[in-house]
C-alpha cells in the first residue's frame, strides 16, 4: 500500500478536542495513485479537519463502484514506511504482498494482511493475474511513540471472529467490538470492523464509551445513529456513545473504524507517518540512499523497480488544526 502523490503535502496532525459525540459528514474524494493504468481511489482519511479517528490516520476505498475514473487497483512496486501499520482487507480480488521481512503471501477476500513498519519496512502489492479485479479498504494506523522504533513485521490472519446478532454480521478486523476481539496485533485501543446488515435490521451494537468511531459505506443505504448513509462520505460519529443504533430497509455493507482519541502529534508525508519534519528528512534520505538497514531489500525485486521519494517541500510543516469539536449527537 503506498501513498503515490509525487507532491504529497506535509501534515502536522494534531491532538483531538474535547470529548464528545459528534455527527459530521466528510465527503470522499478521488486521488490518483499513478501506475501505468493510471488509478484512482476514493480516500476518506486524512481529512483537513479530521486528520485522524483513533490511530486509523489513512484510509482508501480501492475499487469502489462510485469512482468515476479507472478503478482496478495498481501493481505497487517497492516503496517504504515508518510508524505505521497497515491494513489491506479486500472484498473482491487477490493482491499479492512481499515485503524486506520475507513475506511473500497472497491474499483473498475475508483475509487480513496487516504489516507493522515500526523503523521501517519495504513492500510491494501486485494484483493476481486471473482473478477478479480488486475491491476492498486499505488503512493505515499510526504507532504510538514508544513503538515507532521497534522491529517490523508482518501477519496474516485468514480466519477472523465475527459478532453476530440478529439482522447483522460483523467481521472484528483489529481491536475489540461488543466483546469479540481480533486476534491482530494493536498497539493502541482501537476497533475495526467490516459489518454487514441485512434487510429490515433494526439493531444496537454495544461501544466503546472512550473511543470516537467513524463509519463508511461501502454498499446500500444504512441509518447509523439516525443519519441515513449511502456509499462515498465517511460519518464521524465523535466519542461518549456507549451504543450505535443501526437500521437498514435494503441492507447494506459498511465498515466500522475507531479507537482512543490519539493524543500524538503526528507528521504523514509521502509513506512515512513521523514526530517530526526531522523524521520525516531522515526517513527519506535512508530510503533514498539504499539503507538496507533500515530499508531491506525485497526478495523477487531489482533495486531500479524501488519506488523513489517524491522531493521534500521546501518549508517546513505548518499545524493543521483539528476543527470539529462536540457537536450535534
Amino acid at each position: 500500500m503506498s501513498d503515490l502523490d509525487p507532491r504529497p503535502a506535509e501534515t502536522l496532525c494534531e491532538p483531538a478536542p474535547g470529548p464528545g459525540p459528534a455527527a459530521e459528514l466528510y465527503p470522499a474524494r478521488e486521488v490518483p495513485l499513478g501506475g501505468v493504468r493510471g488509478v484512482f481511489v476514493e480516500r476518506v482519511l486524512p481529512q483537513r479537519d479530521l486528520p485522524t479517528v483513533g490511530a486509523w490516520c489513512f484510509l482508501d476505498h480501492f475499487g469502489s463502484p462510485t469512482v468515476t475514473k479507472t478503478d482496478a487497483p495498481p501493481d505497487i512496486n517497492p516503496h517504504p514506511h515508518i510508524g505505521l501499520q497497515t491494513v489491506t482487507w479486500p472484498f473482491e480480488g487477490r493482491i499479492r504482498h512481499r515485503d524486506s521481512v520475507g513475506s511473500d503471501v497472497e491474499i483473498e477476500p475475508g483475509q487480513l494482511n496487516l504489516m507493522t513498519s515500526g523503523r521501517g519496512i519495504a513492500h510491494s502489492e501486485y494484483a493476481v493475474p486471473g482473478a477478479p479485479a480488486g475491491h476492498g479498504l486499505q488503512l493505515w494506523i499510526a504507532l504510538p511513540g514508544d513503538r515507532t522504533g521497534i522491529d517490523p513485521h508482518f501477519e496474516q490472519h485468514r480466519e477472523l471472529p465475527v459478532l453476530q446478532a440478529p439482522g447483522l454480521s460483523a467481521i472484528v478486523l483489529i481491536g475489540s467490538l461488543a466483546g469479540v476481539t481480533s486476534p491482530a496485533i494493536a498497539y493502541t485501543p482501537i476497533v475495526g470492523a467490516d459489518v454487514r446488515v441485512e434487510p429490515g435490521a433494526d439493531i444496537t451494537v454495544p461501544l466503546e464509551t472512550r473511543f470516537e468511531h467513524a463509519v463508511l459505506v461501502i454498499e446500500g443505504r444504512v441509518t447509523i445513529a439516525g443519519n441515513e448513509l449511502g456509499p462515498g462520505p465517511l460519518l464521524y460519529l465523535g466519542t461518549d456513545r456507549d451504543e450505535l443504533r443501526i437500521s437498514s430497509v435494503e441492507g447494506a455493507h459498511f465498515a466500522l473504524i475507531g479507537g482512543e482519541p490519539f493524543g500524538e502529534e503526528l507528521v504523514m508525508w509521502w509513506n512515512f507517518v513521523g514526530r517530526s519534519h526531522e523524521d520525516i528528512v531522515a526517513a527519506r534520505a535512508d530510503w533514498e540512499n539504499h539503507d538496507v538497514s533500515r530499508f531491506a531489500d525485497i526478495a523477487g525485486h531489482t533495486p531500479q523497480q524501488r519506488i523513489p521519494a517524491p522531493p521534500l517541500p521546501g518549508l517546513h510543516l505548518k499545524p493543521r488544526k483539528r476543527r470539529i469539536g462536540p457537536a450535534r449527537g
